[in-house]
């Protein structure tokens, strides 16, 4: 299935991290950088640690800390080859470089490895960053660090930041990036309004950081009741004849019509 929601919980509250675990979310990423304050990071790895060497009933990722840094190396000792981690969430990657590295020293035993860019030059390298492995499954936006670090106050301001990391993931074939969270966790109006926009940019499923915030993004990125429908229309004709053709109600369609089609349907399946 498809994940369309990350849910970020801080390491160093386990009964955080259990509740977490029943709330709905498709992944859930546990937190050992910015959520936990500098003085319990060893308390936030051993509790970590301490959970995932057990299979998990959802796939859990661990957000290590700041890979230039001496934390990285014993978050990703104490938890690379545990039973019960799906992933790696790398943070403030600015380098193809990081990422081969950390993956000759976990693969394949960490699962999966994904690549936050959470600055200039992150965004700017973002293709070689995507491409860099094959253990990299993944690249997202850390927008409220890289809008510190480009200055920008507006919203719009980072819609090409977003076009940029969604065209690279495309172009290293990895899956469309999920938006980064919506931080005020009171605001749903927003955040429904957000995510619509993050849906017509390409992005697919976001980041959250509250449980009530869960059913608000998978309702914004799930097919309406008229996309399947025109869906399962494009679907039907494809079926019938092969090649270019013109639908009764006016609609032209090809092969790229055709896979778009496929997608809807294939997230409708959630529903």
């Amino acid at each position: 299935m498809t994940p369309l929601t990350w849910l970020y919980v801080p390491g160093d509250r386990p009964p955080v991290v259990a509740k977490a675990l029943t709330a709905g979310a498709d992944v859930v990423v546990i937190d050992l950088e910015d959520a936990v304050a500098p003085e319990r990071k060893a308390y936030a790895r051993d509790a970590t640690a301490e959970l995932l060497a057990e299979p998990q009933p959802l796939p859990v990722h661990v957000r290590v800390n700041a890979l230039d840094g001496p934390l990285a190396a014993a978050d990703l000792k104490a938890l690379a080859a545990l039973p019960g981690l799906a992933g790696l969430r790398l943070p403030k990657v600015t380098s193809p470089e990081q990422i081969t590295r950390i993956a000759a020293h976990t693969a394949p035993a960490a699962g999966a490895l994904y690549a936050l860019l959470e600055t200039a030059l992150g965004v700017e390298r973002a293709y070689e960053i995507a491409a860099a492995h094959p253990s990299l499954r993944g690249i997202a936006l850390g927008e409220t660090d890289l809008r510190a670090d480009l200055g920008v106050r507006d919203d719009p301001g980072l819609d090409w930041s977003r076009s940029r990391v969604i065209l690279a993931a495309r172009a290293a074939s990895l899956p469309p990036p999920p938006q980064s969270v919506h931080p005020d966790i009171r605001d749903l109006e927003g955040l429904a309004a957000s995510c619509a926009h993050g849906r017509t940019l390409g992005f697919l499923g976001r980041a959250a950081i509250h449980p009530r915030q869960l059913p608000v993004i998978e309702q914004a990125y799930l097919p309406t009741a008229w996309e399947i429908e025109q869906a399962e229309t494009v679907v039907k004709a494809a079926a019938v004849e092969r090649g270019a053709q013109a639908l009764p109600d006016g609609r032209f369609i090809d092969a790229a019509v055709v896979a778009t089609a496929l997608r809807t349907l294939s997230l409708a399946h959630r529903i």
